[in-house]
């Protein structure tokens, strides 16, 4: 009864294989890129690489890749699957959400499997907490960081908490066949994230509020105009005014969210060394 484990690359796909190794579960790892030999190639875009994957297995935690979703479900009721958890995204609830950036690729994996006779679970977090490494080549090269909007509200969660979470509804059946909204413990702005990370790295952080023409001409190397358009318009949608948060984490892992402070203490260190690199293209944002 092996669990298969996309993305195994990603942080929650790491924590989620640490927590099964640990309890003997049973679980095949999948990368798009291989990097160890006991990984198998599973590229997400490419229907060629999933039978291979999928033989012998009877759960999957999946990532949201749209382009081959159709053909992944059809593979995997052909293997046998029995149970799928994806890990979506919560900007799927809203209005619009087909032909938002933001969440039309989670919304249309969503689909795919809820129109299909597999058991689905739909994980769908909100930010997470690891967007803020994106602040990290600004602060190690003594520049402010550039936010268009410092008073967004976001829910930042911990990808340790996505990773108990997804092993809770793996290993226990009863928690199955359900949507769950995931966040973190408390509606941060922007600038409270900063204040934050600043206190627990022992130096204030300076900031400094630009136009959404700056910051999209910042980071056009790295993310599309529409993307870019899309985050802007959550962020001004969300300046000013808490978001939701809920405490699914508690129910499923039994414990509180972690906090943005915590998460900030576990990775001090990706702002404190010369060797560590921003994620930069790597923004998870959600209603």
């Amino acid at each position: 009864m092996s669990i298969l484990v996309t993305g195994a690359r990603g942080a929650v796909a790491r924590g989620l294989v640490s927590l099964l190794a640990a309890r003997g579960v049973p679980h095949r790892l999948a990368s798009r890129e291989p990097d160890t030999p006991e990984t198998v190639r599973c590229d997400l875009g490419d229907p060629a690489t999933f039978a291979g994957a999928l033989a012998g297995v009877r759960s999957v935690f999946l990532y949201a890749e749209a382009s081959a979703a159709d053909a992944f479900v059809k593979e995997a009721v052909t293997a046998g699957v029995e149970h799928v958890v994806l890990l979506s995204s919560s900007s799927v609830l809203a209005p619009g959400a087909a032909e938002n950036p933001l969440a039309a690729s989670h919304l249309a994996v969503e689909e795919a499997l809820l129109a299909s006779p597999l058991h689905t679970t739909l994980l769908r977090p909100g930010s997470f907490a690891s967007n803020a490494l994106g602040w990290a080549w600004s602060l190690k090269s003594g520049r402010p960081v550039h936010l268009p909007h410092p008073g967004a509200h976001c829910d930042p969660v911990h990808e340790a908490d996505l990773a108990e979470a997804a092993f809770a509804v793996l290993t226990d059946p009863a928690l199955g066949g359900r949507a769950y909204h995931l966040t973190g413990p408390h509606s941060l702005t922007f600038a409270t994230q900063l204040a934050i990370l600043g206190r627990v790295l022992g130096s204030p952080i300076p900031f400094e509020a630009v136009t959404a023409e700056q910051w999209k001409a910042e980071v056009g190397a790295y993310m599309s105009g529409a993307y870019a358009d899309a985050l802007l318009d959550y962020w001004a949608a969300s300046d000013g005014l808490p978001v939701e948060t809920t405490d699914a984490v508690e129910q499923l892992t039994g414990h509180p969210a972690r906090s943005f402070e915590t998460w900030c203490r576990d990775h001090a260190e990706a702002f404190r060394s010369q060797g560590a690199q921003a994620v930069s293209g790597a923004v998870r944002a959600a209603p």
